[in-house]
């Protein structure tokens, strides 16, 4: 298997995901509402498997093994590009999170907010995906020995296997960096007294 197999799976997952975000624009496009569980399910799946998961493979490991070797300009272009979609995806998410509280605070202009940050996310995933699946993963792959993407597989795997520690080290460290407890009590002082 190529390195870019798991990440083509991941694709497909993702895929799925969106396919669920067009249905919820339908039920808020005919009825002003939307189910702020899914919501809150779709905002994890995005944050944690799309962008912590997948792009953190892809950022970490495969753009930067690329831009370390001697590829041509458009082709560090096209990297760029992705980067980019990242980075706009994740404020999507964010927008969606924060419109989802509205929602929750009987905002009445939060049902075609979110319309609209889930119209933008499900037109920028498939062309995103497209754009690697058809365009870059097998052209990045020419770049790599054979030994460099049996490397990458197993970098892929560690990566994957260590990635719910990391998520939850950092929500206990964010707590911490806070000096305080979820219910506000200070947790420096709960530490030390």
């Amino acid at each position: 298997m190529l390195p870019i197999g798991p990440l083509m799976i991941e694709h497909r997952v993702t895929e799925r995901m969106v396919a669920l975000l067009k249905a919820e624009m339908e039920i808020i496009s005919k009825t002003n509402k939307t189910n702020p569980d899914f919501l809150l399910s779709a905002v994890d799946f995005l944050k944690t498997y799309v962008d912590r998961c997948h792009h953190g493979k892809e950022e970490d490991i495969l753009f930067t093994e690329l831009e370390n070797k001697n590829i041509e300009t458009k082709f560090r272009d096209v990297i760029g590009e992705l980067k980019a979609e990242h980075k706009k995806a994740r404020g999507l998410v964010l927008s969606l999170q924060e419109a989802r509280q509205k929602y929750l605070d009987d905002d009445p202009g939060s049902s075609p907010t979110i319309h609209g940050i889930l119209s933008e996310l499900t037109e920028l995933y498939p062309r995103h995906i497209e754009k690697e699946d058809k365009h870059f993963f097998f052209p990045a792959m020419e770049y790599f020995s054979k030994k460099e993407q049996l490397d990458m597989i197993d970098r892929f795997l560690e990566f994957d296997e260590q990635l719910i520690h990391r998520i939850y080290r950092d929500i206990v460290e964010g707590y911490e960096n806070k000096g305080q407890a979820p219910a506000g009590q200070g947790m420096k002082k709960q530490v030390e007294g």
